[in-house]
């Protein structure tokens, strides 16, 4: 089967996952699973297979090796399945011993690997907003700056700062001033495509890069958020955006160029009156 038919049959009708599915089993416990035949797993034993997903897509899981990624102070990040093994004739056998201790070994480096990916995963991460910082902002920004000159794509960034923030601070406090910006930070990732990055800049505002974006919609995405983020109902009281937005290649060369030219735009957004968004 292709994978598009495989999704196809496995989204006719919903899974109930069982507590004590194999993964789960290996997930909770940390143990090793190596089953010769799936249909031939004992009732006594804490773990079972459901069959229904071998019915949808006309295929039999026989042997199976379940191996959980579990990193070197003990924490289970997931777990690795493998299905069939096949023998030097074709038919399908038992893993072996041997195979079983290459795969555990490879799971305990894909979970070490899984977890410094996580822990610079949060290096990377604004601890208020649980956005992106400026430090990703800035090695993202490298990056697709270099994409937009490989591919000769449009890159668009849009900077947002909140209005009066300072005022919000000092009447409510800066535990409102906090919750402000988690909200902002939350309606921004709501409206904003999959691929675009949200970032933190620093204090109250955001940049947001847009990849293969022209200016007009960079133009268009800068309106909805300031619309979005004008009508929510935050808990003590009305808050605005204003925005800057630029382009390349139409507002400079570099990716110093676009951070300059949008951030000049934010300022003639700021001096125009607010709760609007500028574009050199």
């Amino acid at each position: 089967l292709g994978e598009e038919e495989m999704r196809r049959r496995l989204q006719e009708e919903p899974l109930h996952l069982r507590a004590l599915s194999l993964a789960g089993h290996v997930a909770l416990t940390g143990d090793i699973l190596n089953l010769h035949d799936t249909y031939a797993i004992p009732p006594d034993r804490p773990y079972s297979f459901d069959p229904r997903v071998d019915a949808r897509l006309d295929y039999r899981t026989q042997s199976i090796l379940v191996v959980p990624l579990q990193d070197p102070a003990g924490n289970i990040l997931g777990v690795l399945e493998l299905i069939n093994a096949l023998g030097r004739n074709g038919a399908i056998v038992p893993f072996d011993a041997q195979y079983e201790g290459l795969i555990r070994s490879l799971a305990s480096q894909a979970a070490v690997a899984i977890r410094g990916a996580r822990l610079e995963d949060l290096s990377f991460k604004d601890a208020l907003t649980d956005v992106y910082n400026r430090r990703y902002f800035m090695v993202r920004m490298e990056e697709e700056f270099k994409r937009h000159t490989r591919f000769d794509e449009p890159l668009a960034l849009a900077l947002a700062d909140l209005d009066h923030f300072k005022d919000v601070n000092d009447r409510f406090g800066h535990r409102t001033g906090d919750e402000a910006l988690r909200g902002v930070a939350r309606l921004l990732l709501k409206h904003s495509r999959s691929f675009s990055v949200v970032t933190r800049y620093g204090g109250d505002e955001f940049a947001i890069i847009l990849v293969n974006t022209s200016k007009a919609g960079a133009l268009t995405y800068g309106e909805r958020i300031r619309a979005v983020v004008e009508q929510h109902a935050f808990g003590h009281g009305r808050v605005t955006v204003s925005l800057g937005v630029a382009c390349l290649p139409d507002d400079g060369t570099s990716a110093d160029d676009l951070i300059a030219a949008a951030d000049r735009a934010l300022y003639d957004a700021k001096r125009l009156g607010r709760n609007r968004v500028a574009a050199p």
